[in-house]
């Protein structure tokens, strides 16, 4: 009878991604970089659990349909009582939904308008592919306001978002577009040509980026029964792109006429004009975007990458009037902004343009001569730590090539020599450079 104990060989989980320590320390710098700037429009943080009730999740209605209740998780124990009657749960697959019921919930604590910033993995039981993930990361901002949400925050969400997707490391040399449409302006056209199916031909719609145009217009006359002048005004209004206020006489020239359309069109003209400032091409309207979601009410975004519009949007929203109505008798309207975080690290990560970081964090190696000098080597590390440096003390006294060479797999920048013999100086030396220098724990500093 063998006693050999059995091996389990690990191996990765399909869809859920994990990174070496220096992949890793990128991915935190990201979120360091994110959250900066989230802060400095002051959005507070919170954060809710990974799981919500399963109805509060049904809650949220008929946006996604039955594609939401095919990609939820729901958590069970594995061996529950036959009689337990706890709530059954589930892995949020979204942000909104527990922003919903926490907005709900904590309502009378809540200081309006409430703008919150949330960086939390969310999961969906969809297939895994490239830039798809069954576990991920999403960076959502949001601004939900009790009664009336000023305009201005429409224009506010992309303004951040451009301003952290152009500064994040690794972004440098790629261009991205933020494209820009107000719903009122699409619904108030088929309101106006009499189309009563409203949300299947906003879902067809929202195939444009996907789907051929004449595609999209047979779905639109076999699917909806649009007649062939009822899609070429629809297919029409859908191919407006302008960098400025010059969709609005586009529009005009459709020869349709609504008071949505004219809301609609309002709204986006003050956005547009709002973000003036961003470089030529940065920001489009495109009235090709319509978000699938229904509850999306005005203004939406998306965010794609100029060479490469197949990839996908990288960063979505829009404005919703009542999202938190299926858990509060109360009006609060809100504008949202999402990061897909993961799927945006992954594309930097596979072009091999994500900052080199080494393994550590640490700034600073002290080497350990000898056992009998660890409390001197200790007051050292203390010292350089109290001046704000990260330092690692090696952790046996080994050969001194042998601690060289952990700090150079490591990626540790300066490595600290106190002094061998009795009276002998300290030194740092730069890894980079090759510079080694005599130095005093209590005013070195690093000199980039």
């Amino acid at each position: 009878m063998s006693d050999k104990k059995k091996i389990y060989k690990p191996r990765p989980v399909s869809g859920f991604p994990e990174w070496l320590p220096e992949v890793r320390r990128v991915e935190q710098q990201w979120f360091d970089h994110i959250r900066r700037i989230f802060e400095s429009y002051g959005f507070c943080n919170i954060e809710t659990p990974s799981v919500e009730e399963l109805d509060v999740i049904c809650a949220k209605g008929g946006d996604e349909g039955d594609d939401v209740d095919k990609e939820v998780y729901v958590i069970e124990r594995l061996h529950k009582d036959e009689n337990d009657k706890e709530a059954r749960l589930a892995l949020h697959f979204d942000q909104t939904v527990p922003l919903a019921r926490y907005t709900a919930q904590h309502f009378n604590e809540l200081v309006f308008p409430f703008k919150r910033y949330q960086m939390q993995r969310v999961w969906r039981g969809e297939r895994p592919q490239a830039g798809r993930f069954r576990e991920f990361y999403q960076c959502d901002i949001d601004v939900i306001a009790q009664d009336d949400l000023p305009l201005h925050f429409d224009a506010e969400m992309p303004a951040i978002i451009w301003e952290i997707l152009s500064t994040l490391p690794g972004m440098e040399n790629e261009k991205i577009q933020i494209q820009i449409s107000n719903r009122k302006i699409l619904i108030g056209l088929l309101h106006a040509l009499e189309i009563t199916n409203i949300v299947e031909t906003t879902r067809i719609i929202d195939k444009m980026d996907k789907l051929p145009i004449e595609q999209v217009r047979h779905l639109l006359q076999e699917q909806i029964g649009l007649d062939e002048k009822q899609c070429d005004t629809v297919l029409k209004l859908a191919q407006i792109k302008t960098t400025d206020t010059s969709f609005v006489e586009k529009i005009v020239t459709l020869g349709v006429e609504h008071a949505m359309i004219n809301e609609g069109v309002q709204e986006l003209a003050f956005v547009m004009a709002q973000l003036a400032h961003i470089p030529e091409g940065g920001v489009v309207a495109d009235l090709s975007i319509v978000r699938g979601l229904d509850y999306y009410t005005g203004t939406v975004y998306e965010t794609r990458f100029v060479e490469d519009p197949t990839y996908g949007s990288i960063c979505s929203g829009g404005r919703y009037d009542d999202l938190a109505s299926n858990y509060i008798n109360k009006k609060l309207p809100g504008v949202g902004i999402s990061i897909g975080f993961s799927r945006l690290f992954d594309r930097i990560k596979q072009k091999q343009q994500l900052p080199v970081a080494g393994v550590s964090p640490a700034q600073v190696l002290v080497v350990l001569p000898a056992e009998d000098k660890r409390a001197e080597v200790q007051t050292i590390a203390k010292t350089l730590r109290d001046r704000g440096y990260n330092v690692e003390v090696f952790h046996t006294p080994s050969k001194l090539k042998r601690q060289m060479a952990y700090a150079e797999r490591k990626g540790i920048p300066f490595v600290w020599f106190p002094p061998f013999d009795e009276g002998g100086n300290h030194e740092v030396k730069n890894m980079l450079s090759g510079e080694q220098v005599a130095a005093n724990a209590s005013d070195w500093t690093i000199n980039v």
